[in-house]
């Protein structure tokens, strides 16, 4: 039997794994940062409606210009956007798939700091871009100066900026953000796929678009929108970004019926939307308790919660799977993520760190 050694690939796909949590059945799965909460009976039946107007003709392609999607999306974001500033793929990986493509590449390079989504290096790796990993300065954070001195060093074609941080879960002061657009010398791409969880007072990279054709924000509905299966990003920019990613996107990429469900979904955003800020309360609850158990939480902005677990984070998890509960290993030594779910999916994850806890002190 052939294996993936004995096929002609490329040298720097060698030896590398697919992208990927783990999809295993247990009862909790706190893992992925997908929205909890089923999609509501009526916006099942919209979006059941939009797909069922479109079945008579799919023998048409789609439109190659998701004209109508991107009006939506744009009066959803406002901050006075147009079609021509917004832009829509399969998932904001896409997104972020075909900016590479338009500005980076062979020869350039594109640079974020890590930890951040992990995706970021992958989807270079696939465009052919060198990834460049800046650092984080303590808990995770970024200052003005250390991003600053990083993207002077390495002048970078594209820098990615995730705010809120994943899979830290904080989002960047806009200082940062502006001081970066102004020494960067290409690109500079705001992953905002968590934006909707930010707690208040945060401010979005969207305010900052006017007069900066170099800044794109990227956003997503697979999280707050409970969207996930639909995969649906989008990025809202100057309108010669949209023209740029134009050129590299496969025609038609946005299938008849993902533009329907999700200008469904994007209809009917306030009985979607409506399950945020009970996510939100969950996502502080489990930051409380963790800390009030002694734990270092990191704080979040996002609908999950990165929290300390000391020695071998791979033990502490293996231990909560035991007990019905997946949460993520991101990587980082000592650290384990989890999401905020339902009420009764956080009492099933801290009653099973509360023991997790106990044997390991015992």
């Amino acid at each position: 039997m052939t294996s993936l050694d004995d096929l002609p690939i490329r040298d720097d796909l060698r030896g590398l794994s697919p992208y990927g949590a783990p999809q295993l059945d247990v009862p909790v799965r706190l893992n992925t940062n997908e929205n909890s909460y089923p999609v509501p009976e009526p916006v099942v039946e919209a979006i059941g409606k939009a797909l069922a107007a479109e079945l008579r003709e799919l023998n048409r392609y789609p439109d190659r210009d998701a004209v109508a999607l991107r009006a939506d999306l744009a009066e959803y974001l406002g901050h006075g956007l147009t079609v021509a500033q917004v832009w829509a793929a399969n998932g904001s990986n896409e997104i972020q798939q075909q900016l590479l493509q338009a500005f980076g590449g062979p020869g350039r390079s594109a640079l974020g700091f890590v930890p951040a989504y992990s995706m970021h290096p992958l989807l270079a790796l696939g465009t052919g871009t060198r990834w460049v990993p800046a650092e984080r300065g303590v808990d995770f954070g970024l200052t003005v100066e250390e991003a600053v001195a990083q993207v002077r060093e390495h002048q970078p074609d594209v820098v990615f900026l995730c705010s809120p941080n994943n899979p830290t879960g904080t989002a960047l002061d806009p200082a940062v953000i502006a001081a970066v657009l102004d020494a960067a010398p290409g690109m500079v791409v705001v992953d905002e796929a968590y934006a909707e969880f930010a707690r208040p007072g945060t401010v979005s990279a969207l305010a900052v678009l006017p007069g900066h054709p170099r800044l794109v924000v990227s956003r997503t509905m697979s999280k707050a929108f409970g969207f996930a299966g639909g995969r649906l990003g989008y990025l809202a920019a100057d309108p010669a970004v949209v023209q740029a990613v134009q050129l590299v996107r496969l025609p038609y990429h946005l299938s008849s019926l993902t533009q329907a469900a999700a200008r469904a979904a994007v209809t009917h955003r306030d009985a979607l939307l409506g399950t945020v800020s009970a996510i939100m309360a969950q996502r502080d609850r489990i930051v409380a308790t963790l800390r009030e158990r002694g734990l270092r939480v990191a704080d979040s902005d996002a609908n999950f919660v990165l929290f300390q677990v000391g020695g071998d984070q791979t033990v502490i998890w293996k231990a909560l799977l035991a007990q019905g509960v997946l949460v993520r290993d991101v990587g980082l030594p000592g650290w384990l993520r989890v999401t905020a779910g339902t009420a009764a999916e956080t009492d099933a994850f801290l009653t099973a760190m509360e023991t997790v806890t106990w044997e390991r002190e015992e």
